[in-house]
């Protein structure tokens, strides 16, 4: 092996793009909200543990976004703050009547796909 091609295989790891907090963000929800349309589309009769797996996924999300809009340091506008509030407060009641097979998955997924679509564009500036 070369100096060369040694070099190459060593930078070339190195040159991978940066992922922004946003994407980072994005990255997630894609990945949780992937798992709740699995979910959703199977026999739920059959498929109950990957429906709780998936909701306690998508629970933690949220309450990890609760906790850090409710902080003291978060730099978002108040209004969207609240906003992200009331969200996983309504995520965190749905997915129980989830989880009591009281109702279905799909207001979970839209509620995630609605905030990517926020993430995606951009969202609203600081």
């Amino acid at each position: 092996m070369t100096a060369h091609s040694q070099a190459l295989r060593a930078y070339g790891q190195a040159s991978s793009s940066t992922r922004t907090p946003r994407g980072v963000e994005y990255e997630v929800f894609a990945r949780i909200t992937h798992r709740l349309v699995a979910a959703a589309r199977k026999d739920r009769s059959k498929n109950f543990p990957e429906v709780v797996r998936a909701v306690h996924d998508n629970r933690q999300l949220w309450t990890i976004l609760a906790a850090d809009v409710a902080g003291e340091g978060n730099g978002l506008p108040p209004q969207l703050r609240a906003q992200i509030f009331y969200l996983a407060e309504f995520t965190f009641s749905h997915s129980r009547r989830v989880l009591n097979e009281k109702a279905e998955l799909r207001p979970l997924i839209e509620v995630n796909t609605a905030v990517m679509r926020g993430l995606r564009a951009g969202g609203t500036p600081k």
